[in-house]
């Protein structure tokens, strides 16, 4: 036990520990923490739908329905109806041929990654990627190919230095989730048309807040039909809880049958299904919700811009406020959490050491009041004056 204390006395020392906070309120954009009611700005629930009532209710009458439980994994009894409605409704929002539904995005990203690259292959991961796509690259067992954060000429040259035998695997994030700013995806569709390879990317910030329709960067941009895998989440933007890949039909059946991250997990329960369901219905028949969120995000970015703040190459619904140690950041968002804001410190191991930050997320329900607001505090907590 003397092992464990001395790492987290460890921890203490470099700003690092860490503990649970107990949350007495829905999630929303307004919450209850340990006694206070704060302004949220730090959750991923982007288009406020994870305390919306449709939600619940469509996840009742499916727990009324079916049960709490899916009981099993998907290949024996796991797979009901509201499983195979969903996946029907996210390849539809989607426009793909298919999609497979996880119990989280962290297990849709290991089926996904091991789909496309294993050993005797070679993966080429951005260097800022999800811890889960991190994860899944090592846990494939192909080799790995570390390219420079979005440097898609170093990209290019990785490409052009490795051997041609086995399968190559471009894998990235569409929307950086700590830094707040997008993947060149045309230029990775471009690069893996060249080298032959495909092209795998997690939409799980992206998906139902960017593009027109709220499918992503890659509709955004114009070329989702071009990236061969595709990973997406339900408990962002959509409120809940999972997470999917979409893809061709033959991927999908593919993954049904060699998924360990499927086979080997209890399906997700069925009422969860019904209320993602309800989500991308909504997400279709209110656009105003993703327009809301862009229009106070770059609300947002340009007030920090103004107070001096450096917010790196942001340019989406997630904001960070670069700070540098561990330390410094704290106490930014201590001052913060006195005048009623909650935006939490993000520290390493989650970022590169000296990197530490307050990351802030903009949702549907924030207004206007409230960004100008967390704008004031941050210019006056960090010290800066725009005047100067």
């Amino acid at each position: 036990m003397s092992y464990y204390a001395d790492r987290l006395e460890e921890l203490r020392g470099r700003g690092l520990l860490r503990r649970l906070r107990r949350l007495d309120s829905p999630a929303g954009a307004v919450v209850r923490l340990e006694g206070r009611e704060l302004v949220c700005f730090c959750s991923n629930d982007y288009l406020s739908l994870a305390n919306d009532r449709r939600l619940s209710e469509a996840a009742a009458r499916a727990a009324h329905r079916w049960g709490w439980g899916a009981a099993a994994s998907r290949l024996i009894t796991g797979t009901m109806g509201p499983h195979l409605r969903l996946e029907e409704e996210i390849a539809r929002f989607k426009r793909a041929e298919a999609a497979l539904v996880f119990t989280s995005g962290y297990l849709a990203n290991l089926a996904a990654v091991r789909a496309g690259a294993a050993r005797g292959d070679t993966i080429f991961s951005d260097a800022l990627n999800h811890a889960s796509l991190i994860d899944a690259c090592r846990l494939s067992g192909a080799a790995i190919r570390v390219f420079a954060h979005r440097d898609y000429d170093h990209l290019d040259r990785l490409l052009g230095q490795t051997p041609t035998t086995g399968r190559r695997l471009i894998v990235t994030d569409s929307l950086f989730s700590m830094d707040g700013d997008f993947a060149d995806l045309p230029r990775l569709v471009e690069i893996k048309r060249r080298y032959g390879a495909d092209l795998c990317v997690d939409e799980a910030h992206a998906t139902g807040v960017c593009g027109r329709e709220g499918r992503g960067v890659g509709e955004m941009m114009g070329v989702e039909e071009a990236v061969d895998i595709t990973v997406g989440t339900l408990s962002k933007a959509l409120g809940g809880l999972g997470g999917f890949v979409c893809g061709s039909r033959e991927l999908i059946d593919y993954l049904i049958n060699t998924a360990r991250s499927l086979i080997y997990t209890t399906g997700m329960p069925p009422s969860v299904c019904e209320a993602a369901v309800e989500a991308i219905g909504i997400v279709r028949d209110e656009p105003w919700r993703r327009a809301r969120v862009g229009e106070l995000a770059e609300r947002l970015r340009r007030g920090l811009i103004r107070a001096g703040l450096n917010i790196g190459d942001s340019a989406s619904h997630i904001v960070p406020v670069l700070v540098g140690e561990a330390e410094a950041a704290m106490e930014l968002a201590g001052a913060l959490l006195a005048r009623g804001l909650l935006v939490w410190p993000i520290r390493p191991p989650s970022v590169p050491e000296g990197t530490a930050r307050l990351r802030i997320s903009v949702t549907a329900g924030h207004t206007a009041d409230q960004i100008d607001a967390l704008i004031d505090a941050l210019r006056e907590s960090a010290g800066r004056d725009p005047s100067r």
